[in-house]
């Protein structure tokens, strides 16, 4: 058969964006492009790498054999599953999945087709004023920072000119050290640099809100995660402690002792003790964690370090130093110059499935499909007064968070239905080495978003050491969409399956419209069993966030202004210490931390710890290049801020 093009599509296991390349068969996978046969039968071969030490060399072949579509294993190690089944030798139909190694690929395959239409990425936009989830803005930037009056043509040039500045007549100041963000990764920078001895009036930390953890907290809020929920985060990671000592589960156990609840203290320590082989791992409650964070930015000053602003561009400057343009309120502007500046912006969108969002803007419903991260309250109180079915896209840990607040809205009202879609199954989890993730009910278990080892043991060494490709690599095994490992979670969906109000279904979607009584109508094709209807009263996306570069007008300006390279996952491309060199302005120096540093060489870049590892080094930087104020921390001086953080005592 000719002019056949298959579609392969599967979520990227380090990210898991949506990859969607569109090949001619045949098709050869493997890890090692020169491995790959340029032809096969005469026919050119279309070569698709698979960046996983699961992928063999030369893994599989995809081709027609009497006007069939089969695919054969090429003597893999891991071998290749069709529809969770292990397969040497099989035919492939319209729709099956194929997972070879960390890959769940989906194939589609048709005659003649026309190439797809490339639309923009689909996303929520955080709201530039108000920091909130915004649905009404654009789905993709289409201003950029230089489109209006401001900043003005100075920032055209390389190297800004700091007369130049001056000259506009606009406010000009001056700090040491800038924070861009003033999130949780701003904080953590600020609260080193203050522990190492740099002055509060030497920091400035730019940002929309002046609670360091309130988008964090909003997002947790909104994908119904209350202040008594457990995060998932470790004991001893703490955003208001760089020490870790006491952990989260030492100061909720002395809490608890002193309030004479001797069983649920010692279960505290229980936990952390045998977790996570006897027990399930220990993880703190979200109101206890703002809480440390409210404690610890009156300690180092942080109201008077954090100052409102809307960053608009990012210049060096013709002194060595960084100028940022912000507004602050409309029609008002002002720059900053700085020696070092930190970036941390998190992440810049809310990842939306493209179906939902065409449905969105062709019927301007946002009460029935609604994604995990905006606030939805209004679902669960018209769940709990009416009943109805919700139709759940995604299987991470937001979607688990989900199911187990449906599970209590059901607590309310028993005529509440689930209907899980997933795109195919997950009979067996992701291995690296000797381990092999836990599955069940299609859900792949972890403790955290990344093995443990990532944060602080052999597996962050590893990456660290690694080359660019070799760190594909690594993130594509490490990575996954997981969910936490907890009993109550699993226990959920079993009771669901057995009483038939938690159904999974598998398939692709097709399209979304509005049926009768504004109910949503899915049309997906389900393996077996053709084209379906499933019919919700709401839909919610819990597909997850979006960290790419170009989703963010400000470091998309900056970028390209520099020409400054992206990594492999479209992410800013960083030192092992965390430094943009490509950014160095002779003694000015340039760091970043969080979700847009993915990709190098720290894996969990988006935990509390890895916030707190990217600012240790990061400030080890500035120590070595004898920054102004920083004095490394050594056992004594690290020992004497560790006593004024317990007796909460300014760093000064």
């Amino acid at each position: 058969m000719t002019n056949v093009e298959i579609l392969l599509s599967w979520d990227d296991p380090a990210t898991g964006e949506r990859r969607e390349p569109r090949l001619a068969v045949p098709i050869a996978f493997g890890r090692e492009f020169a491995r790959l046969p340029n032809e096969v039968g005469g026919q050119r071969v279309s070569r698709m790498l698979l960046n996983s030490e699961q992928v063999s060399r030369y893994h599989a072949l995809i081709d027609w054999e009497q006007n069939q579509l089969v695919i054969t294993d090429q003597g893999s190690v891991n071998g290749v599953f069709i529809n969770g089944q292990r397969q040497t030798r099989s035919v492939i139909a319209n729709g099956d999945t194929v997972q070879i190694g960390p890959y769940q690929i989906t194939v589609t395959f048709s005659v003649n087709a026309p190439p797809p239409v490339t639309s923009p990425p689909s996303t929520i936009q955080f709201n530039p004023t108000t920091n909130i989830p915004d649905p009404s803005l654009p789905p993709a930037p289409v201003v950029t920072p230089l489109g209006s009056n401001f900043p003005p043509p100075a920032f055209q040039a390389q190297h800004v000119v700091v007369q130049a500045l001056h000259a506009t007549g606009l406010p000009v100041d001056e700090c040491d050290y800038l924070a861009v963000g003033a999130g949780l990764g701003s904080f953590i920078w600020t609260d080193l640099l203050r522990l190492s001895g740099v002055r509060a009036d030497k920091i400035v930390a730019l940002g929309l809100e002046a609670e360091p953890y309130a988008r964090y907290k909003r997002l947790c809020l909104n994908s119904q995660i209350p202040l008594h929920e457990r995060l998932r985060s470790n004991s001893d990671s703490c955003p208001d402690n760089i020490w870790g000592w006491p952990s989260y589960a030492l100061r909720e156990a002395w809490h608890d002792f002193r309030q004479g609840q001797l069983e649920t203290a010692f279960r505290y320590l229980w936990q952390v003790f045998g977790e996570p082989t006897l027990v399930e791992t220990y993880t703190p409650r979200a109101g206890n964690v703002f809480d440390s964070i409210d404690r610890e930015a009156r300690r180092i000053g942080w109201q008077q370090i954090y100052r409102y602003g809307r960053v608009r561009a990012i210049r060096k400057t013709e002194d060595g130093r960084y100028c940022v343009a912000y507004s602050r309120g409309p029609g008002n502007y002002a720059f900053l110059i700085t020696r070092y500046l930190h970036l941390a912006t998190g992440y810049p969108a809310i990842q939306f499935l493209p179906d939902l969002q065409a449905y969105r803007e062709k019927y301007q419903d946002f009460k029935a499909v609604v994604n995990a991260y905006e606030e939805h309250d209004h679902v669960y109180q018209q769940l709990e007064q009416q009943g109805g079915i919700v139709l759940l896209r995604g299987r991470g840990i937001v979607a688990s968070r989900i199911v187990q607040r449906i599970y209590e809205a059901r607590k309310k009202n028993r005529n509440i239905t689930v209907l899980h879609l997933m795109r195919s199954p997950k009979p067996k989890g992701n291995t690296f080495q000797k381990a092999t993730r836990l599955v069940k009910n299609h859900y792949e278990f972890q403790p955290f978003n990344w093995p443990k080892a990532c944060w602080s043991g052999e597996l962050r060494v590893m990456l660290e050491k690694a080359t660019p490709d070799q760190r594909k690599s690594l993130l594509a095994d490490w990575g996954g969409t997981t969910t936490a490992d907890r009993y109550d979670w699993q226990q959920i969906t079993d009771i669901g399956l057995s009483e038939g109000w938690y159904q999974i279904t598998f398939g692709d979607v097709l399209g979304v419209e509005q049926g009768s009584k504004n109910r949503t109508i899915t049309h997906i094709r389900e393996k077996g069993l053709g084209e379906m209807k499933l019919e919700a009263d709401f839909i919610v996306d819990a597909t997850g966030l979006d960290a790419k570069v170009q989703t963010n007008p400000l470091l998309d300006d900056f970028v390209k202004h520099y020409n400054l390279p992206l990594n492999h996952l479209g992410r800013l491309v960083v030192a092992n210490n965390f430094e943009l060199v490509e950014m160095r302005n002779n003694k000015g120096q340039m760091y970043a931390a969080g979700a847009i540093t993915l990709g190098g060489p720290y894996a969990a870049v988006d935990s509390f710890l890895g916030l707190q590892y990217a600012a240790v080094v990061a400030v080890d930087g500035l120590a070595a290049a004898r920054a102004p104020g920083v004095k490394p921390l050594n056992a004594i001086s690290s020992f004497n801020q560790w006593l004024k953080w317990v007796f909460n005592q300014s760093p000064s």
